[in-house]
């Protein structure tokens, strides 16, 4: 059996679905795992960077904007992408003892 990797959309990032328990895989067939997972959690930073340059450019236009209902959208879209920086670090924390428990 093998695993995918699947995008997610929100994060950005692929990341890894397993069709079976991971100590049901071969040793080989986990390492192969590990390379691709070390491959994705590389650009997790530059990710995390991106996201909280968006938030940054919000950030700015909220300190000016003086439409209460703009205000809350831009807050709402600051929480969601903080949010997604939080998943990013949770997924970046992950590595071979723990991609066996993916966080979902």
């Amino acid at each position: 059996m093998k695993v995918t990797f699947r995008k997610d959309q929100r994060l950005g990032i692929t990341i890894p679905v397993l069709q079976q328990e991971w100590e049901n895989y071969s040793p080989d067939a986990q390492e192969a795992i590990l390379l691709e997972w070390e491959a994705v959690r590389g650009i997790i930073p530059d990710r995390i960077k991106e996201i909280e340059g968006y938030i940054d450019t919000m950030q700015m236009q909220l300190n000016t904007e003086e439409n209460f209902q703009v205000s809350c959208d831009l807050n709402d879209k600051i929480a969601d992408l903080a949010s997604v920086i939080n998943d990013l670090w949770l997924w970046f924390r992950y590595n071979g003892a723990s991609i066996s428990k993916p966080h979902n």
